[in-house]
């Protein structure tokens, strides 16, 4: 790759996005050419800049990570994406590479970290930081079925919406799709998961690391 690899880094929060971008642009073969501060601005920017790299969050504001993974990729199958994020658990860590994501490294690693993975994904090798590398090991020998294991990409981020508080509509309106696929979902999402009601499909959440403990105050919205 000649010159300087060009990125579209996305994150909810400007101070945040700030401090990597000064990181990142420490390394002269590095340059970030735009921001995002959520999925969808992260899609539209990246078919209107076409960056060489995406370093994505996965919690934000409406259209999430994992959807906008998906989304990015289908748009173009050869896009290089390396999650970013909060999350140090072995099922968002599935869920963003099965949606098309080539790496993932939580914030929670060294600076380093994230310039090696970044330069990982550029030259095509999957890039995993070591803690969720041993999250991933560890999910490996478990014998419990998980979200990770049943449930889509898809099915994974309107679960995360749920989980958010959001409505059957405002999901809807945030993924594009009818009322009705949403509640369809729900539904079948409880059934993978072997769980009747909100309230046990929320301790399923928290018992898998998918919601924090913060989640206990939490109430999935009605239909």
């Amino acid at each position: 790759m000649s010159g300087a690899a060009t990125i579209l880094l996305v994150d909810d929060h400007a101070i945040v996005r700030e401090g990597y971008r000064a990181l990142l642009q420490q390394q002269p073969r590095l340059k970030v050419v735009a921001e995002a501060g959520d999925g969808a601005e992260a899609y539209r920017l990246f078919k209107q800049v076409k960056p060489d790299l995406v370093i994505m969050d996965l919690t934000m504001p409406g259209l999430g990570g994992v959807e906008a993974v998906k989304r990015i990729r289908q748009w173009d199958p050869a896009a290089r994406i390396l999650v970013f994020t909060m999350h140090q658990n072995a099922a968002f860590a599935v869920q963003a590479i099965r949606a098309g994501a080539k790496g993932y490294v939580t914030k929670s690693s060294p600076p380093e970290a994230l310039i090696r993975g970044a330069f990982d994904v550029l030259q095509g090798r999957i890039a995993l930081s070591a803690d969720i590398d041993h999250e991933l090991a560890l999910s490996r020998v478990t014998e419990t079925p998980t979200a990770t294991d049943v449930l889509t990409p898809r099915e994974f981020e309107i679960l995360r919406l749920l989980l958010a508080e959001k409505s059957t509509e405002a999901i809807a309106a945030i993924l594009g799709l009818s009322p009705k696929t949403v509640a369809n979902t729900r539904y079948l999402i409880k059934a993978k998961l072997g769980v009747a009601s909100d309230i046990e499909l929320v301790l399923v959440a928290l018992r898998q690391g998918i919601l924090g403990a913060e989640g206990e105050r939490h109430e999935i919205a009605p239909l």
